[in-house]
């Protein structure tokens, strides 16, 4: 089975189990194969009303913030492996409380907490993140290894013996990638960080490694991980996050008006690119519309597709139509779960998009539904 839209409010986001169900399928099987640890990482997707179903095969989580280590430790049940580019010593002790590993940034952000680590007493493991100086990633604003980045240690900045306390090594280098790229990134990492991997008990892989997509060589990956693993001996964690909600459900929205200007029709829709969909706008990326023509088709009905927020470039197109668009219509972005939810706003107060979770036995149900109150709280 499938979505019924019909039953779906607009607008709203809308998380099809079954399709989750398939992902974290895919993905526990990597980890059993490679004999490694997948861990979610909630930067991509936080949807905690479905981390019951995420616990049943992955059950630990990684976190960018103090409120991210938070969420692991009460929703996911588990403490966080925490990184983040720079640790306050307000947040600091919560981030010791929710967190089993913590890696740094920098040499002088761990020297800067190394005492607070020791003195609270807590079993925390501690590393560092390194930069490779390579990556694939062709958009710098996705690019944390471009040069000039602040993400990361380069190799000429370590001692030759790591500190006592670095139990770990963190590198991340990948974006929605594939095997491939590992391959060249662990390359890379062993040209510049060999004399330091024996030193540590763990390696984290990042995330980026987008195992669910069709055509994603799963086989590749495993390969590559039990090599690595048996070539040094450590253990080694993923943390993807896209993978995990890939292609597993959609925003659902309705054509509030068409309006024309030079020529050029405009369907305005209850939705805003800027505040609930912003990485097509960030990356840029033209997301797929369901039932539409990805590409102008000639003599079709053809639009451009606008948001509903007052910022003059909340718009994409083109898409064609088979039919001319009215309002009433609905219109649904496909794969808009990852990256999306976790980066919406409330920008110009425009009502925010329900949550839902279609189950195919079950049908809808509405998770969470946004309203003034919650625009309101946001701000004082």
């Amino acid at each position: 089975m499938a979505i019924n839209y019909r039953e779906v409010p607009s607008p709203c986001y809308v998380l099809d189990e079954g399709l989750l169900r398939k992902n974290l399928q895919l993905i526990k099987s990597v980890k059993d194969q490679a004999g490694i640890d997948i861990i979610l990482a909630f930067k991509a997707f936080s949807m905690w009303s479905a981390f019951p179903i995420v616990k049943e095969y992955i059950t630990k989580a990684t976190a960018s913030s103090i409120h991210e280590a938070r969420l692991a430790f009460e929703e996911m049940g588990s403490k966080a492996h925490t990184y983040s580019p720079a640790y306050t010593e307000k947040e600091f002790p919560s981030i010791l409380k929710y967190s089993s590993h913590i890696t740094f940034n920098s040499l002088s952000q761990f020297e800067r907490f190394l005492p607070m680590v020791q003195q609270s007493g807590k079993q925390v493991s501690l590393g560092l993140r390194i930069n490779p100086q390579y990556s694939d990633v062709e958009t710098d604003l996705y690019n944390p290894c471009a040069p000039g980045t602040r993400l990361g240690i380069i190799a000429n900045q370590l001692p030759d013996t790591l500190p006592a306390a670095i139990e770990g090594l963190h590198f991340h280098t990948l974006c929605e990638s594939d095997s491939t790229d590992l391959e060249k990134t662990i390359k890379a990492v062993e040209e510049k960080f060999a004399r330091y991997i024996p030193q540590v008990k763990w390696i984290n892989m990042g995330g980026g490694h987008l195992m669910t997509r069709k055509g994603y060589d799963t086989n590749h990956l495993v390969n590559l991980l039990k090599d690595f693993k048996k070539r040094w001996g450590v253990e080694i964690i993923l943390e993807p996050g896209s993978a995990f909600a890939w292609e597993t459900g959609d925003l659902v929205s309705t054509v509030v008006d068409v309006v024309e200007n030079s020529g050029i029709q405009t369907a305005i829709l209850d939705v805003s690119f800027t505040a609930h969909m912003p990485d097509c706008l960030e990356m840029p990326y033209k997301p797929h519309i369901i039932g539409a023509h990805q590409e102008p088709v000639e003599g079709k009905p053809t639009y451009r597709i606008g948001g509903n927020s007052c910022l003059a470039g909340d718009f994409m197109g083109y898409w064609s139509f088979d039919v001319p668009l009215k309002p009433g219509d609905q219109v649904v972005f496909a794969d808009m779960i990852h990256y999306t939810m976790v980066k919406t706003t409330m920008f110009n107060g425009v009502p925010h998009p329900a949550i839902a979770i279609w189950n195919d036995e079950k049908g809808l149900r509405i998770v969470k539904e946004f309203t003034y109150e919650d625009y309101k709280g946001r701000l004082s």
